[in-house]
């Protein structure tokens, strides 16, 4: 496994071999040891400047991004498209020059058109982080949600993974179909026949299986994970109703007797209670909904630090290291 990450970009997890995946994780499970300090700042980003440009509403991903930003002692300025020129008719493309002119470090890109952050590292100079565009990808997602199974699980490879769901609007589902299959786990996706996409039939011999019926993608499944409907992206009725979905394509309790005894359950969010997931099942003892939150900052602050950071070597991560734990001493001395 190389010990420097060598892309400028983190656009899909497409592009990513297995090596890269697993350097990504490894990384992450440093900072994440790194926001369960007293002082969770490091100084391995200092100086530099990182810019969240959201085109979609975001809770998570954007909190996370700013807050592993911070961690890392970077800057981080926030924009919105309500607070930005596009409200005033500028272009995505205009908007990226002038932000480029003011050398950010890197930028972290929402947008609701596929292929926007493709768009802007084609044109531009700072590393560009996909958060989401349209229903393409959501690399760091995937591996927010990677992170939190090896952490349960032990390991990726070899599990079985459920996918339930809105998968045709979903890039959750994408990322994580490319992440999970490159990694050695089987995947069975389900939802209503008019929300699961046929280009999914080339992934069949990685891994890949496409189901009808929500009972069938869970039996024996390691990991289920429900994802959110699309409403927003949905320009057709893809179902009768909410209700008609809920029950044949909700999660329920008597579902999880057909998954493994030690099966765990996840959702990205925000959640549909009671239409995606029963609420005994998200606030159980199986889910680890808010372990993905937690680890998204790990995960995020991984992928800042290898991009606006020039992915260091491990010589250098211990010697950051060092300056955490002597900033520490330091403190405790006065």
């Amino acid at each position: 496994m190389p010990t420097v990450f060598t892309r400028k970009h983190l656009l899909g997890i497409r592009e990513l071999d297995a090596g890269e995946i697993t350097h990504l994780l490894d990384t992450a499970e440093n900072f994440r040891d790194i926001s369960r300090r007293e002082i969770k700042k490091v100084p391995a980003l200092r100086g530099r400047t990182v810019i969240n440009l959201f085109f979609e509403p975001s809770t998570r991903t954007r909190t996370s991004f700013e807050i592993a930003a911070k961690r890392l002692s970077a800057d981080a300025i926030n924009i919105s498209v309500s607070t930005s020129s596009v409200s005033k008719g500028e272009t995505l493309l205009d908007t990226a020059r002038n932000l480029e002119a003011m050398a950010p470090d890197c930028i972290v890109v929402r947008h609701s058109m596929a292929g926007a952050p493709q768009q802007l590292a084609r044109m531009g100079n700072a590393p560009i982080v996909n958060a989401g565009d349209g229903s393409h990808e959501h690399p760091t997602q995937a591996l927010l949600d990677a992170l939190t199974i090896r952490e349960y699980k032990g390991r990726i490879d070899g599990l079985k993974v459920a996918i339930i769901g809105d998968v045709l609007h979903s890039r959750v589902a994408r990322s994580n179909i490319h992440l999970l299959t490159k990694l050695g786990s089987s995947v069975s996706v389900a939802g209503p026949g008019t929300l699961v996409p046929t280009e999914f039939v080339e992934l069949v011999e990685q891994g890949l299986t496409v189901e009808k019926r929500i009972e069938d993608a869970i039996e024996g499944a390691d990991v289920i994970m429900i994802l959110r409907i699309q409403r927003e992206r949905q320009d057709a009725a893809f179902f009768p109703s909410l209700r008609e979905y809920a029950v044949h394509f909700g999660l329920h309790p008597n579902h999880l007797e057909r998954a493994a005894p030690d099966a765990i359950v996840m959702h990205p969010g925000p959640m549909n209670r009671g239409i995606e997931i029963a609420s005994e099942i998200a606030d159980g003892s199986r889910s680890l909904i808010l372990d993905q939150v937690t680890n998204g900052v790990a995960v995020r602050m991984a992928v800042l630090y290898l991009l606006a950071g020039g992915g260091r070597t491990e010589v250098e991560e211990n010697k950051i290291g060092l300056a955490e734990n002597g900033t520490k001493r330091r403190q405790g001395n006065r």
